[in-house]
């Protein structure tokens, strides 16, 4: 990982460790402390450093390569995916086939927005 990087796991938060670990990689993405092409630790040894079960490490990993935000290139490891984040990219994709879904259906924009708001659990 980059050297400004690092991960704190907390074993008493209600979210899993492994939740944890992929959510702070995706920060670190988006903040830029890791940029497309960085090496992450292998498995074992970010397991190492955190205190966890590889398997928890390895969970992270993979839905962080199901999210796109990192790649798998066999034995040479993990590294950040050149599209960088692909969060945003699902979310923007997501939001175009909400709209157009609203849209098909004849809800107005204001009707569409108040269900997001009200999914995300924000004030109308």
């Amino acid at each position: 990982m980059a050297p400004s990087l690092s991960l704190q796991v907390d074993p008493d938060a209600a979210t899993p460790p492994f939740e944890q670990i992929r959510v702070l990689v995706i920060e670190a993405v988006r903040s830029g402390a890791l940029a497309p092409g960085d090496k992450l630790p292998t498995v074992r040894r970010l397991a190492e450093e955190l205190g966890l079960a590889p398997n928890t490490v390895a969970r992270s990993y993979r839905a962080l390569e199901q999210d796109e935000v990192i790649e798998t290139r066999g034995r040479l490891g993990s590294f950040v995916a050149a599209t960088g984040d692909a969060t945003h990219r699902q979310l923007q994709l997501a939001a175009v086939s909400y709209a157009d879904r609203a849209k098909s259906l004849g809800v107005g924009s204001d009707e569409a927005l108040a269900i997001v708001r009200a999914a995300l659990g924000l004030p109308g």
